[in-house]
């Protein structure tokens, strides 16, 4: 009797025992996917902020870069009138021979500049005479009657210039357009056909 007292007791103890481990380990599980999903939230706010730095990066890079690339940009800008008047001096034609020598000089200075700016990647845009218009690097200033057809190059008024891939200046053209028909001599007519016609009555 005694015996199964003891041994009951003992099933108890281990019971009560199990039963507190059992709530110990519920605990501990549940502490543990409590870490768990804080590491997951520390791991993916390390991603984005890796990620997040990497892009920066790459976006500091690319701007370092274009200023690099682009660095003459504005010295380019500030010598274009000057390349301007050299190009209009060159397009005068002289028969001083004084003249003539000045204009070689210029020539010779236009030239070394243009050396030294191709060195910076400085390209020259001259659009060929009755090339088509291109927006991209030209610029209209006005357009003439042509029995060409329409927005073909009929005069380059000054060149443009372009900076490794971007266009400093566009070159200044005139265009070609369609021909009007001659209705200002048709209302002329009618004028006078209707005086004609009033004078006779």
């Amino acid at each position: 009797m005694e015996e199964n007292k003891e041994t009951e007791l003992r099933e108890e103890v281990k019971e009560k025992i199990s039963k507190k481990e059992m709530k110990k380990s519920a605990k501990l599980e549940e502490e543990l996917k409590k870490v768990r999903q804080e590491a997951d939230e520390w791991k993916n706010k390390y991603y984005m902020a890796y990620a997040d730095t990497q892009n920066t990066k790459k976006l500091l890079e690319k701007e370092h870069s274009e200023i690099i690339k682009y660095r003459a940009a504005g010295f380019v800008e500030n010598l274009m009138p000057a390349l301007d008047s050299f190009h209009c001096a060159l397009q005068i034609k002289v028969d001083d021979p004084k003249m003539k020598n000045f204009l070689v000089g210029f020539e010779y200075i236009y030239k070394n500049l243009l050396s030294v700016l191709e060195n910076e990647g400085v390209t020259k845009l001259e659009p060929e005479l009755h090339a088509k218009f291109d927006a991209s690097y030209m610029h209209a200033l006005d357009s003439e009657e042509s029995d060409l057809e329409p927005n073909l190059v009929l005069k380059v008024l000054s060149a443009g210039y372009k900076l490794k891939d971007r266009v400093i200046k566009p070159a200044m053209v005139i265009v070609s357009r369609k021909k009007e028909e001659k209705k200002e001599n048709e209302a002329q007519e009618e004028v006078k056909n209707d005086n004609n016609s009033s004078n006779g009555n």
